[in-house]
């Protein structure tokens, strides 16, 4: 073996040598596909006013913990049922992250600050479609602020309005965005009318009512290849 590596350094095959075959080249390795919703992790920060925004793909080592605090505040857990120990909230991630894409759980971050948890994914893949009427390429939000100091100043206003901004601009097929707030959450539901969504129907969904919640793309909803 030694002396395959002498050859190697002096480039000199030994007299009468056959020359060596060359080995075909290792054929190129495809990229990942992007999943159903595209790479939301490229996505540009948007600029709010209550400052530069963000989504970034969770990461159960890094974010666990923190996502759990935030799913045992009472206020959040009467609406999201994962309060308790982080393994809940681990086999939530899990479900989503061990997919197919078509529901990306992330983070935002405000001012480089994670303040919220936002699930972006595609509505018409989801188990809503079996509910009420979506379309192709629909996009749906889940969204909650995690901090109690951040609820109630209108700041779910300015970031539903934002991300919807960004499905729209990075997602050139999709022609909405939906959300399905439970009826009771009357701050969510004002939170959606106050971002430019409106109510299209109620629906009877497991575990509750719901408000059908539509943000349709408009002539300036240019999506960003175009720009």
């Amino acid at each position: 073996m030694r002396a395959g590596r002498t050859a190697v350094a002096t480039g000199r095959p030994a007299p009468g040598t056959p020359p060596r075959a060359v080995p075909p080249a290792a054929p190129a390795v495809p990229p990942a596909r992007p999943g159903p919703l595209g790479d939301i992790a490229g996505w540009r920060p948007a600029r709010t006013t209550a400052g530069v925004f963000r989504l970034v793909p969770v990461r159960p080592d890094r974010d666990l913990r923190l996502i759990t605090g935030w799913m045992n505040d009472p206020a959040v857990a009467a609406f999201w049922g994962l309060a308790g120990p982080g393994a809940a909230v681990a086999a939530h991630l899990r479900a989503q992250l061990g997919g197919d894409g078509r529901s990306v759980p992330c983070l935002g971050v405000l001012s480089g600050v994670p303040m919220s948890y936002w699930e972006i994914y595609r509505a018409d893949l989801d188990p809503l479609a079996r509910y009420c009427a979506v379309r192709p390429h629909d996009t749906g939000l889940h969204l909650l602020i995690g901090g109690a100091a951040d609820r109630g100043r209108g700041l779910g206003t300015v970031l539903l309005r934002a991300v919807a901004d960004l499905v729209l601009a990075h997602r050139p097929r999709c022609e909405r965005v939906v959300a399905e707030p439970d009826l009771r959450n009357v701050r969510s539901v004002a939170a959606f009318l106050g971002a430019g969504f409106r109510p299209a129907a109620e629906v009877e969904l497991p575990g509750k009512r719901a408000a059908l919640m539509v943000r349709d793309r408009s002539p300036r909803d240019v999506p960003r290849t175009a720009r």
